[in-house]
């Protein structure tokens, strides 16, 4: 029978690929490959397989290294909370200088690919997304509720970059989308803040709950899920959108709008009905981005 032993060496050295590949989160940078894609396709002709393989893909290493820096900076915060105790640096299964080696190496191969393989403005968009989340977005959660604006940019901008990489340009579909996934971010993150503000109480982060109180946080999401709504519908006013879309936009962002509002209201008041009412918004927000996203791209051109 053949022996089953793996070596301890290759144990380990698989230990650290897979803490690699957390390091970048894979779910966010899913979410980027889609988006970015998305951009893509909204750009005008046939897209062109080779851009848009490759702005995507420089795009998602840009994104990783953004997410990677990220963890290596706030690696003492990740160790105060439940859902980010276990990541690669707090957990202890990566040297912190691993992280930030591995960090700026994908970040600057993501950076040339763009510049150089697809077209300078992916490179610039891309720079500005990865400076601002690593240098401004990320020193400011201590500090201010802003700086959720702030990390929306970045996060909002694949997109953008997709339409660039396919168009060298920038043009309103391209804007829409980004204006749509920024507003989305607002709504979406606090809403997380909402159910798990003892956690970053104690780590020390003025998120939207911490520095304006429950209710303040609860009409942060109200105010910005009413944005949200309409800014969907801008595509319309610059002559982009089918009705299809129109009707798909507002069947999706009504009973999404209707449910932020629903935290103002008395009966979603208290500890437990306050919780299930920010957990059902937050989950809600993600097949409603998905919708609207799909139908923009879908009746397009």
């Amino acid at each position: 029978m053949a022996s089953t032993h793996v070596h301890p060496q290759a144990r380990a050295s698989s230990g650290t690929i897979s803490a690699l590949v957390q390091l970048t989160k894979p779910s966010i940078t899913r979410m980027v490959l889609i988006t970015t894609a998305c951009g893509a396709v909204m750009a005008p002709g046939v897209p062109a397989v080779l851009p848009l393989v490759l702005g995507v893909v420089g795009t998602a290493l840009v994104v990783g290294s953004a997410n990677a820096l990220n963890m290596y900076l706030e690696r003492d915060v990740d160790a105060l909370m439940t859902r980010t105790r276990a990541r690669p640096l707090p957990s202890g299964r990566l040297a912190p200088e691993v992280a930030l080696i591995f960090g700026v190496a994908i970040g600057l191969i993501g950076l040339v690919m763009l510049t150089f393989l697809v077209n300078p403005l992916t490179g610039l968009l891309a720079a500005i997304a990865l400076l601002s989340y690593v240098l401004v977005y990320t020193p400011l959660k201590p500090v201010t509720p802003y700086a959720l604006h702030v990390g929306a940019v970045p996060g909002a901008m694949p997109p953008l970059i997709g339409y660039a990489a396919l168009t060298g340009t920038i043009a309103w579909e391209g804007l829409a989308l980004f204006a749509i996934l920024f507003i989305w971010q607002l709504p979406h993150f606090a809403a997380i803040t909402i159910f798990r503000r003892e956690e970053y109480a104690r780590a020390g982060l003025q998120v939207v709950s911490v520095a304006r109180g429950d209710q303040g946080a609860r009409r942060f999401v109200a105010f910005y899920a009413a944005v949200l709504c309409a800014v969907t519908l801008a595509p319309l006013a610059f002559g982009f959108a089918t009705p299809l879309y129109v009707v798909i936009a507002l069947l999706t962002g009504l009973p999404f709008l209707a449910l932020s509002l629903w935290g103002l209201h008395p009966r979603s008041q208290g500890d437990v009905a306050g919780q299930k009412w920010a957990r059902r918004t937050f989950f809600a927000s993600m097949p409603y981005l998905v919708l609207v996203f799909g139908a923009l791209v879908a009746t397009s051109g």
